[in-house]
């Protein structure tokens, strides 16, 4: 029965009640309370000698998605504050009010009440975990049980920057040619759907031949003209089962990682940016005070590639063996020489997290350059394969009228 009548207290919901009375003395008072009812609030002010005049259930706005973005400037904000000094609870409440997204908002007062009803920093950050990481969640705790809470949040929260650097330079490459590509598949359906059809009309009064690639550009329009939409819909519905399966299938993801890997420009830029993800993670959960073989468990899905998470899963299970970590990491046979030479040198001096930290800024800078060099390359290239595909159809479709004024002109 206890344990039931427990479960049960345990399953209400609580929300936050803001609240004006007065105190003994008669002096007006405000605040807010977390509470499962009013009633509640009414009993705790009573207790607490306070005559309640108003209580209001606060209301949070809903919409707006939490964004690893978000989670970053929170960590930065949260370093911020307690480094100057101002209490955790204070921070949480300066942080979740101030915020402009109502839901990173409420998620942070959720947290606050959490940790007010008795739970560690970490405890509370653990029940949110598709926001905080396993990772975020060790650092965390790994400061408290130091007492260098503060340390770790900095040294968290420019990890996390330096993390969402890296992974915007990546879509950054990624994003100028799919957008061009979209707008061109775009104009070539207008093209074929709207353009082409007013030509063949034209054409059709001449009652002569037309031009093989006339021909096939107008057969091309026809085709789309009856069937535009189960092109379009088979695309759409096509890239979301793609990206849908690759969310969810462990196979897909492994057969999509190892086939970015090999894409020639984009494949080397990807592992670049892999590795210095996986250096710089394992380099600020060393530097932690997490013991190496736990930290290992955090680096592989940290990494963002499936064939990097399972490496590390051997990696992980070597070194639980007593491998080091140098030969450990070159059986895997997924980082260059370099990489392995470095951490070899950082086991042999003891500096292991000063040594991945500087392999993670060479790649990071490996990644920027790259980046830089692929943009200014893929410029021309996609003006290239625009006007030879705009340029074509255009070409195609006035081959018929400069026919008709040859023979006029002879």
């Amino acid at each position: 029965m206890a344990t039931a009548a427990k479960s049960r207290s345990v399953d209400v919901k609580e929300s936050t009640f803001q609240w004006e009375g007065r105190n003994r003395e008669g002096k007006t008072v405000r605040g807010e309370m977390r509470a499962a009812t009013e009633t509640v609030v009414q009993t705790t002010l009573r207790r607490q000698g306070i005559s309640s005049t108003k209580i209001k259930k606060i209301r949070f706005k809903s919409g707006g998605s939490i964004s690893e973005k978000d989670i970053t400037l929170f960590t930065r904000q949260l370093a911020t504050m307690m480094k100057s000094g101002v209490p955790l609870l204070q921070t949480f409440d300066i942080v979740g009010r101030g915020h402009s997204n109502p839901a990173v908002g409420k998620l942070l007062l959720d947290i606050k009440s959490e940790v007010e009803t008795g739970s560690s920093l970490s405890q509370a950050f653990r029940k949110y975990p598709l926001y905080f990481d396993a990772l975020y969640c060790n650092l965390v705790g790994a400061g408290e049980q130091a007492g260098i809470l503060d340390s770790l949040l900095d040294r968290l929260a420019t990890y996390k920057e330096k993390i969402l650097a890296i992974k915007g330079k990546i879509k950054k490459a990624l994003f100028y040619p799919i957008a061009v590509l979209v707008v061109a598949f775009i104009i070539t359906a207008v093209i074929m759907i709207f353009v082409i059809p007013a030509f063949k009309e034209v054409f059709s009064s001449f009652g002569a031949d037309l031009p093989a690639p006339t021909l096939f550009v107008i057969a091309i329009s026809d085709f789309f003209v009856e069937w535009w939409w189960l092109i379009f819909g088979a695309i759409g519905g096509g890239l979301y089962a793609f990206f849908a399966a690759w969310k969810r299938s462990e196979k897909v993801q492994m057969i999509m990682d190892r086939f970015l890997l090999r894409l020639p420009i984009f494949g080397d830029i990807i592992r670049k940016a892999v590795i210095a993800r996986w250096t710089r993670t394992l380099s600020t959960m060393f530097a932690a005070g997490v013991p190496l073989v736990e930290s290992l468990e955090s680096v592989g899905g940290a990494s963002g590639n499936y064939i990097y998470k399972m490496a590390t899963r051997q990696i992980q299970s070597d070194v639980s063996t007593g491998t080091s970590l140098t030969n450990a990491m070159q059986d895997a046979t997924v980082f260059p020489n370099m990489v392995t030479q470095m951490v070899a040198i950082g086991e042999e001096s003891g500096a292991l997290d000063s040594m991945l930290g500087k392999v993670a800024d060479f790649f990071e800078q490996e990644v920027d350059d790259s980046v830089e060099a692929m943009s200014s390359l893929m410029e021309p290239m996609i003006m290239v394969v625009l006007g030879t595909l705009i340029g074509g159809m255009v070409i195609a479709m006035y081959l018929p009228l400069f026919k008709l004024g040859a023979v006029v002109g002879g």
